[in-house]
C-alpha cells in the first residue's frame, strides 16, 4: 500500500515497518501507524494497511519444530489468502 493510497482512501498518513530475518515466537514482526483527523479512520487505515501488506508483500514464513522439521507458508498469496503450510523445505 502506498502513502498516496492511504491519503486518498482514508485521508491518512500511514507508516508500515516489517522485520526481516529470524523473529522469535511472541516478538512483533510488523508495525503499522496511521495519522488521521478522526480515530475511526486511523483504525481503518491500519487494518487496510496490514491486510494489503499480507496480500502484496512477498513474505515467506517458516515455522521450525523441535523435531527439526519445518513448515513454510508461501508469500504474496492471491486474494488475501495464504497458501496452506507444508512440512519440509520450500520447493
Amino acid at each position: 500500500m502506498s502513502e498516496a493510497e492511504a491519503a486518498d482512501r482514508f485521508a491518512a498518513r500511514l507508516a508500515i515497518a516489517h522485520r526481516t530475518g529470524r523473529v522469535a515466537v511472541g516478538e512483533p514482526s510488523v508495525a503499522v501507524a496511521a495519522s488521521t483527523p478522526h480515530r475511526a479512520a486511523a483504525f481503518a487505515a491500519c487494518q487496510y494497511g496490514i491486510d494489503e501488506l499480507k496480500a502484496r508483500a512477498p513474505v515467506w514464513k517458516q515455522t521450525a519444530y523441535a523435531d527439526g522439521e519445518a513448515t513454510w507458508v508461501d508469500g504474496c498469496a492471491v486474494g488475501h489468502r495464504h497458501e496452506p503450510a507444508r512440512r519440509g523445505r520450500p520447493a
